[in-house]
């Protein structure tokens, strides 16, 4: 029996949860649920309703992005990535919610939560002076993880991002896009039903 992944296409979340599993060959039985009508043993698996979720042959289950990354490539912690995903995950994820969904959030304008947005775009510009990829010469586990967020950020005005002091970054992202990685785990899957 190989393992559930509970995905959503677009979410990115479950894109990196993805990327990592198929990084690592492991095979999984990819369910792809519809967030307005998630499946019963979904939320028997995890309460919390949200993907993805991986639930291995033994009935573990791992419902954090993150976790799933970790179990599939077991990264080594000393390489500092993981002060800069939780930087992603946290005020860079909140801007970048804020920046997408300006009519949710009004307490500031679009731009004001694109320039705070900006912060860490700035910061990963600068790593990419030093390196094609985050961290190293070629892509690794802190890529995979942050990838899915910046790719949501710069398609909300793609023409702005494009034209932006972020040339690096920019082709970070086209050679992320462009990968045939990134292109298996978008391949559209048939809606799970119970």
């Amino acid at each position: 029996m190989l393992p559930i992944l509970y995905s959503y296409r677009r979410c990115p979340y479950a894109m990196r949860a993805r990327m990592a599993l198929k990084l690592a060959n492991i095979e999984v039985e990819i369910r792809e649920i519809s967030l307005r009508n998630k499946t019963a043993h979904m939320l028997q698996m995890s309460p919390k309703g949200t993907v993805p979720v991986l639930i291995l042959a033994d009935g573990t289950v791992i419902d954090e992005s993150l976790a799933i990354m970790q179990y599939a490539l077991q990264p080594s912690t000393h390489m500092g990535f993981l002060e800069l995903i939780a930087k992603n995950d946290t005020n860079f994820k909140q801007a970048l919610d804020a920046y997408k969904y300006p009519e949710r959030n009004p307490k500031k304008s679009q731009t004001e939560y694109r320039q705070q947005g900006e912060v860490f775009l700035q910061q990963l510009e600068n790593m990419l002076q030093q390196n094609n990829y985050l961290l190293a010469a070629t892509p690794n586990f802190a890529d995979y993880a942050i990838f899915p967020f910046i790719r949501q950020f710069a398609a909300v005005d793609s023409i702005w991002f494009e034209n932006s002091n972020y040339p690096k970054l920019c082709t970070w992202l086209k050679s992320l896009v462009e990968s045939d990685l990134f292109k298996s785990v978008m391949e559209k899957q048939p809606t799970y039903v119970e």
